[in-house]
């Protein structure tokens, strides 16, 4: 409970953000190149972050990172309040890019600790995170109405309140240090069976999340779609990764292959599809749907898998390595979107992009034959 209590509280901090760091950046004069520079700062401080939260988590506990991600949210959210000054905005998402390191890392790591089972545990991680950020967005977009700088205070508030519930979780040790047998082994866990399925499941939910951010609702507006129907559309999308989540746990029981199949080609054909349907309301809201209940699958299924795959001790080396994986698709989505929006349509880019989606399926097929 005091768990899901934090988690919603930055889930909803987050959320404004996610709404009020594009609406400031152009009501500060910055030029849409310049927003788009200022959310890639969060992005590379996010994967830098996480490149050292396996061996961070062997020295702090995971309550210790909780704490402090909302703290950080809290300054992002303060930051911003009080001047959307270049400088000031850079600081402001860079702390934003660690916290969110810094929470997604300590939530699921202390959730498969106190939980029956490592899918269940995140299972519940990502209902509290989705109920968060379906709070924060419509918040922040009705404060703003009223006031530029009241969503971020609210904000801030929101992070400071999450700090209370998680100062009083369960203070698990740091997870111990690697005997000298498996430290070579780490070195390749990611080509371990069921690790490398859930490395790129995390990515393929990383690359959704990525084109649901961007290039999908510019596909929608680029189709005649007004912003009125765009909102909604992103919100049964969105909606839809909490139901994901839920089937999660069914799903697992299933096997690996049948986790990784359904989750990346829903995820990955219903982006797809949402290219050549993009002016048809109907076919684009179901495909969005389908879309989003495989991330949730992806997000919930995938880290778990990795968990249980490792032994109890390299769980934390091995979520912060899908969260590894995950980042970088955050990164570097856009930038391998903006080299094929330059040669062909946007449509035709989603469409692509979703039937790429798909590829981890393939590759990771054969190496994962047996594996439960």
């Amino acid at each position: 409970m005091l768990s899901a209590l934090a988690i919603v509280l930055f889930g909803v901090a987050l959320g404004i953000l996610s709404v009020v760091v594009p609406l400031l950046g152009v009501h500060a004069g910055y030029s849409a190149s310049e927003i788009g520079l200022l959310v890639a700062v969060a992005a590379i401080a996010q994967l830098l972050t996480r490149l050292c939260m396996g061996a961070l988590m062997r020295r702090i506990p995971d309550r210790s990172f909780l704490i402090a991600s909302g703290l950080m949210i809290a300054v992002s959210c303060a930051l911003l309040a009080v001047s959307p000054a270049f400088m000031i905005f850079m600081a402001s998402q860079l702390v934003q890019g660690a916290a969110r390191a810094f929470f997604w890392t300590s939530s699921q790591t202390h959730a498969v600790r106190t939980a029956a089972s490592a899918v269940n545990g995140l299972r519940d991680v990502n209902l509290a995170a989705g109920a968060g950020a379906l709070v924060g967005p419509v918040v922040a977009g009705y404060l703003w109405e009223v006031s530029v700088q009241l969503p971020l205070v609210l904000g801030a508030v929101a992070g400071s309140m999450a700090v209370l519930p998680a100062a009083m979780l369960i203070r698990f040790p740091p997870f111990a240090p690697r005997p000298s047998a498996r430290r070579n082994q780490e070195k390749h866990l990611w080509r371990r069976p069921g690790v490398n399925a859930a490395c790129w499941m995390n990515a393929a939910a990383g690359a959704w999340k990525s084109l649901l951010d961007s290039y999908v609702p510019l596909a929608l507006s680029l189709a005649g779609q007004s912003a009125a129907v765009i909102g909604i559309l992103l919100s049964i999308a969105n909606s839809t990764v909490l139901a994901g989540s839920a089937f999660g746990g069914w799903i697992r029981q299933k096997g690996i292959r049948a986790s990784l199949v359904t989750g990346v080609f829903a995820t990955g054909l219903g982006v797809a599809a949402a290219g050549p349907f993009a002016g048809l309301t109907g076919l684009v809201a179901v495909s969005l749907a389908v879309s989003g209940i495989g991330a949730g699958i992806l997000q919930t299924v995938g880290p778990a898998i990795a968990a249980e795959k490792v032994h109890p001790e390299e769980r934390g080396d091995a979520l912060a390595l899908t969260g590894i994986f995950r980042a970088t698709a955050l990164m570097l989505t856009p930038v391998a979107m903006a080299g094929v929006v330059a040669l062909a349509p946007v449509t035709a880019a989603l469409l692509a992009a979703g039937l790429l989606i798909t590829a981890p399926a393939a590759t990771t097929w054969r190496s994962n034959k047996g594996v439960t």
